[in-house]
């Protein structure tokens, strides 16, 4: 499928209400055609692999090329330099997320990128950072334990940042490294009892979120299996 057959065909997608509705969710609907990620992800399957055509439905500024892209780019091809060309163009939570979870964290920049972005000022740079964290939390089923446990000073020291989207992700990727395993869940509700005591709204509220799930029956059952 060529460049200009996937943007007519983002375009015969364009729904109107989901547009309009994407600002409630606190989605840029800029250059939105309200396309939803089922029917992207048809349209990658379809496409298979292609990196050239990623880079260029990226250049096209459109929310869904965008999130395409992140579907249909190889990691292994993916440079250091694209990835902080992309992070800088991203103006939405969700293409963020998308990015971080179709893409980045299959990257091998993905553990460095993670450190570096969570300590980056701009907003959708440092929330990728965190949300980096809690995909690897989540995939990198092999990983040793020192690989997340290096976050957690990162997680303590960004606590206090009270942008709704980074203090979610910052709660995010605490609340997934807890959910790894017995050893991890110990010491991210070590952390969280230590963010708790910081003075600071966003802080309380990431550690409280965090303390409240991390120690229900049904994690500390799942660990205990």
């Amino acid at each position: 499928m060529r460049y200009i057959e996937v943007l007519e065909e983002l375009k015969s997608l364009f729904d109107p209400e989901a547009v309009a509705g994407m600002a409630r969710f606190g989605i840029n609907p800029e250059n939105a055609y309200g396309v939803s990620i089922p029917n992207l992800r048809k349209i990658a399957k379809q496409i298979g692999k292609d990196h050239a055509l990623s880079e260029q439905l990226w250049r096209s500024g459109l929310h869904e090329a965008k999130i395409l892209a992140s579907m249909i780019d190889d990691p292994h091809l993916v440079t250091e330099e694209q990835l902080e060309r992309w992070v800088k163009d991203f103006d939405s939570w969700d293409v963020c997320d998308q990015c971080c979870n179709n893409l980045f964290k299959k990257t091998r920049f993905s553990y460095q990128k993670a450190i570096e972005w969570s300590r980056r000022g701009e907003e959708f740079v440092k929330r990728a950072g965190f949300v980096l964290m809690a995909c690897l939390a989540v995939h990198e089923k092999e990983a040793d334990d020192s690989q997340f446990e290096q976050f957690f000073p990162i997680i303590q020291a960004e606590a206090t940042d009270e942008r709704n989207f980074v203090k979610k992700a910052v709660n995010w990727a605490l609340r997934q490294i807890g959910k790894r395993n017995r050893s991890l869940n110990t010491g991210a509700i070590e952390i969280a009892k230590e963010i708790q005591r910081i003075d600071s709204k966003a802080a309380e509220w990431i550690a409280a979120d965090a303390l409240r799930e991390l120690g229900t029956h049904k994690i500390q059952e799942k660990l205990n299996r």
